[in-house]
């Protein structure tokens, strides 16, 4: 009797007659017929197969690589999302994200804008070595670094540092280009013009829409420049601004520019529930850190024996994930920054360094499990991969 029950729903038996009749007119409502899956795997696939259109030089330091898809249809996004791209770099197996740059309303490609960092494993690899025809792998879209109407306000203040221009800029495309109703504040911070990214693009949507305020940030200026100087400090946005109400801050850059921008955002009575911030990987120099031990060096080395497995050496201001992948032990992972979870390790004895503000499950710190791509040794460890 019990499982019948369903034969008491609201609408079962209108349903029943509606299937007669479509199977007696030869509509096929088999179980398999609609299957979700194939549908959740074209808008979340675990992984695609990318190829490289075309290289575009920003600036001397900074290419974007346009990437066209091999399995049919692109994924969407949303504006602000990034991509983790798989490679393999000298034997080495890692991966890195990278915020797509392009509007979401561009359906034929992503486009990836990375700047070259100094002794940057990946962005070296791009810069030297990754051609027009090359194929990568990658995630579908991830993160959560975007404008929600339902949750954020209509004006929008960007503040961008360096290449964390990236996310803003497929923000600020998709305005122009749908007719959003939306109003951006677009503080970039670089320490020459010359290093702005979009500069010239994004002038031009100034000049062209009132609704776009581009406002570059220069800590260096070359003679006869006439912009905004210094740092974006809390006085400057509050000179610029005049009015706090009613905005949605949004930060993406290098961890300095979090240390010193949200302070200076607090510091003008911005609640932190309207500041946003993007994952932006493990600090430069991680013994730079707040609560840093002062006894351990960041060139210090240490033992990582993996339960059932080799015994590692690493150094104590690299990542977990970063010295694992340097000897050929793969963990899974996404964004490099300690909020996807994906890269997971369990600490069976030892200590490591995290810094202030990683996202951790109380469950895992209960049963001893760290983020590997944002964790740093402080002596010799035993841990489960």
């Amino acid at each position: 009797m019990r499982k019948e029950i369903f034969k008491e729903f609201d609408g079962y038996q209108e349903l029943v007659e509606e299937r007669e009749v479509v199977r007696k007119y030869g509509l096929d409502y088999s179980p398999d017929k609609d299957a979700p899956e194939p549908y959740i795997r074209r808008l979340h696939p675990k992984r695609l197969e990318l190829r490289v259109a075309d290289i575009i030089i920003e600036t001397p330091s900074t290419k974007t690589f346009r990437m066209v898809t091999q399995d049919g249809a692109l994924p969407p996004f949303l504006a602000g999302q990034y991509l983790a791209l798989f490679l393999d770099i000298g034997g080495v197996r890692t991966g890195r994200p990278y915020s797509i740059s392009s509007a979401p309303n561009q359906t034929g490609y992503y486009d990836l804008t990375v700047r070259r960092v100094e002794q940057g494993l990946a962005s070296t690899y791009f810069h030297e070595v990754v051609k027009p025809g090359n194929y990568l792998q990658s995630s579908g879209p991830e993160g959560h670094f975007y404008h929600n109407p339902l949750f954020h306000d209509r004006a929008m203040v960007c503040l961008a540092g360096g290449s964390g221009i990236t996310p803003f800029m497929s923000m600020v495309r998709e305005i122009v280009e749908c007719g959003l109703d939306r109003e951006v504040f677009l503080f970039y911070g670089n320490r020459t013009l010359e290093e702005a990214v979009f500069h010239e693009q994004l002038r031009y949507y100034t000049a062209r829409f009132s609704h776009i305020h581009y406002l570059p940030v220069i800590e260096d200026p070359a003679e006869g420049y006439d912009g905004l100087i210094g740092l974006i400090t809390g006085e400057l946005i509050r000179n610029t601004l005049k009015e706090m109400d009613n905005k949605t801050f949004y930060l993406c850059g290098p961890q300095a520019m979090y240390d010193f921008c949200i302070p200076e955002l607090e510091g003008l009575g911005i609640p932190r529930r309207k500041i946003r911030k993007e994952v932006y990987g493990p600090p430069t120099d991680i013994t730079r850190s707040a609560n840093w031990p002062k006894g351990v060096r960041g060139d210090d080395l240490f033992q990582i024996r993996i339960r059932n497995g080799k015994t590692l050496e690493a150094r104590a201001g690299d990542p977990l994930a970063s010295t694992l992948e340097r000897q050929g032990v793969l963990v899974p992972n996404l964004c490099r920054s300690g909020e996807c979870s994906m890269c997971r390790v369990k600490i069976l004895s030892g200590k490591v360094f995290e810094p202030a503000g990683v996202p951790i499950r109380r469950s895992d710190r209960r049963y001893g499990y760290t983020h590997a791509c944002i964790a740093f040794p402080l002596g010799d460890l035993e841990i489960m991969v």
